[in-house]
């Protein structure tokens, strides 16, 4: 319990009540038009609710009873002799009876019409919804996601935008018709019998107290549930995702027990809101019979002693009735609104995330130059520094390979400079000829800059919309000659159905050479000045990984190459060997000049080089 408070208390500032309502008004664009015609539907509804127990009371008392109209209201007196007068329907009471199907009638086709129209306006919502989080969450940086856990990002993109529609399409369009009934049955109820229509009322105040003090409960509870969803969420991701880690290891029975522990902890909180849920609503149960029976008793009472006639206690009952049901559903929109209160938080905190810029006014200029990292220093969020005073230069054309244990910091200086990091103001500068890229337009620099990652991600798609995910208008040639490029074609001709060979999610049909290859391929379709390989060679054997590089030479001499890598073979062919150690320029120079001094390049060299004479051995 207190790892759980300390995590609310460390996460994202909590959306404001007006930025709530903001968001949600936003969310509403396009299905506004819905819900208000759904609100006028339930208003109907509503008012066709109160003719009935009017029809019936003048039927009792004026019309069976023979009571005067004197006492009815000018409107309903005069609606009853122009049917004919109290005489003339005493004798036809099928017309009374006709008014209430034509009500009931009425009542259904604005019933009909609310659902059409709220069902329209919930879908629409869920749509705008889903849209707009996915269109704003593609625009967040890549630091806001490598903080996020995907499982609770996709637990907010649909059970809390379930939630927030359920509240809104079943709680918000009714509260018209629950104002309407509210009002006009106190109007109507005061209208027959002042004191009863007070004793009616006495447990009200005490409902609503209630309600709200219960509104502050639920709200705490709901958003832990809420929270350990994601946590859920994300743990069943994860796993799913890495299966055949899990099952290599023999790690089942951990992660079930994992998964287990969580799973039982969640249901353990909704057990706990069940129970909290349950004394509200066997309360205001409590509360609602007590107050229908006080009205019995004393109508009954009053009835006896003439202060009120048959028809009118018969219609107060009933509207009795429809007083109660909107106080009692004043607990349940409490609750939905506590529920879908947390969740729009925790789509707002997604939401109020700064998307990354794109300054349209960027410079834009060439990036075949030499690249130049001058005294870059780095953290992320806070923590101890990862890169520290980094300068060098990469001459344009070069080939730079980088060499450092783990965490020294390799990615990140790429990151760096593709700007999936901003490097800030003063922590150095990164230049492409002599122009510092925080002032360059951001799809222009990443445009110009091919990189593939330390672990190649394929989409579950086929083959070839993979490999023409950054160059859609590629040609079969230029398809055909990046694929040769990177030694694919033979893979591809291995495969019944060639390039719509269909790769199953992260590529998992392809063995872990083939989906690098098939990432080097989709980065050699955009013919950038700069490429980067981010150790995306470790999983092909000896001989591939020349053949690649000596074809990456041939096609693109004057590109700018760097290459990530622990195999002195890769690096060998390298203009200039950068090693990292601990964020640190340990070593800089050409690959002789490393192999002549003591240090991690000559280690490893020399380690390699006996491993590879045992094999020739």
């Amino acid at each position: 319990m207190n790892m759980n408070r300390q995590s609310r208390k460390s996460r994202e500032e909590s959306v404001s009540r007006a930025g709530r309502s903001g968001l949600i008004w936003r969310f509403l664009k396009g299905s506004r038009g819905f819900f208000v015609l759904c609100m006028v539907c339930a208003a109907v509804s509503a008012l066709a609710d109160m003719v009935t127990p009017q029809i019936v009371r003048v039927t009792v008392d004026q019309i069976i009873g023979g009571a005067s109209p004197d006492a009815l209201s000018p409107f309903v007196r005069s609606l009853l002799l122009f049917a004919g007068g109290p005489a003339y329907l005493k004798s036809r009471l099928w017309i009374p009876a006709l008014a209430i199907v034509f009500a009931a009638l009425f009542k259904a086709g604005s019933q009909y019409g609310f659902r059409v129209y709220n069902a329209k306006g919930g879908e629409t919502l869920v749509k705008t919804m889903r849209d707009t989080l996915y269109t704003h969450i593609s625009h967040l940086p890549f630091s806001w996601h490598m903080r996020n856990h995907t499982g609770d990002i996709i637990q907010r993109c649909t059970s809390d935008i379930d939630t927030t529609r359920n509240f809104i399409s079943e709680q918000l369009t009714n509260l018209i018709r629950i104002l309407i009934l509210l009002i006009l049955s106190i109007v109507f109820m005061l209208g027959m019998h002042p004191l009863l229509t007070l004793i009616a009322m006495l447990p009200a105040p005490v409902i609503i107290i209630y309600s709200v003090r219960f509104h502050h409960q639920v709200w705490s509870g709901f958003q832990e549930c809420d929270e350990n969803e994601g946590k859920l969420s994300a743990m069943v991701q994860e796993n799913l995702t890495g299966v055949r880690v899990v099952r290599a290891f023999g790690r089942e029975r951990y992660e079930r027990d994992r998964f287990d522990a969580q799973n039982e902890y969640y249901t353990s909180l909704w057990v706990k809101m069940g129970k909290l849920l349950s004394r509200f609503w066997s309360t205001a149960d409590i509360l609602s019979g007590l107050q229908v029976m006080l009205v019995v008793v004393f109508g009954v009472v009053f009835c006896l002693r003439g202060g009120m006639t048959g028809g009118e206690y018969i219609a107060f009952l009933s509207y009795n009735g429809m007083l109660v049901w909107p106080i009692r559903m004043l607990g349940r929109m409490i609750s939905e609104m506590s529920k879908a209160g947390v969740s729009m938080e925790r789509i707002g905190q997604i939401m109020d995330a700064k998307e990354e810029e794109d300054n349209p006014e960027g410079l834009t200029p060439p990036l075949d130059r030499d690249i130049r990292f001058e005294h870059v220093s780095f953290s992320y969020d806070g923590a101890g520094e990862l890169l520290r005073d980094i300068s060098l230069t990469i001459p344009a054309g070069s080939t730079l390979g980088i060499l450092g244990g783990t965490g020294s910091g390799k990615s990140t200086l790429m990151y760096l400079l593709d700007r999936l990091y901003d490097l800030p103001e003063s922590c150095g500068k990164i230049t492409i000829g002599g122009v510092d890229i925080r002032k360059m337009r951001l799809s222009h620099l990443r445009g110009g800059i091919g990189i593939v990652l330390q672990e190649p991600f394929l989409f579950s798609r086929t083959l070839k919309e993979n490999l023409m995910i950054a160059s859609p208008d590629l040609t079969d040639e230029e398809l055909a000659d990046a694929s040769r490029t990177a030694h694919l074609e033979e893979t591809v001709a291995g495969f019944s159905k060639g390039y719509d060979t269909f790769v199953g999610e992260r590529g998992v049909t392809l063995s872990g050479g083939q989906k690098q290859r098939a990432a080097i391929a989709r980065m050699l379709t955009r013919k950038t000045p700069i490429m980067i390989f981010d150790d995306s060679l470790s999983a092909v054997d000896t001989e591939t990984d020349a053949q690649i590089r000596a074809a990456l030479e041939k096609r693109f001499g004057q590109a700018t190459i760097i290459l990530i890598s622990h195999r002195m073979t890769t690096l060998s062919r390298a203009d200039q060997v950068l090693v990292l150690d601990h964020g640190q320029v340990a070593q800089l120079g050409t690959p002789d000049e490393l192999r002549s001094q003591p240090g991690l390049f000559r280690e490893i060299d020399r380690i390699q080089s006996m491993s590879r004479e045992e094999e020739t051995a």
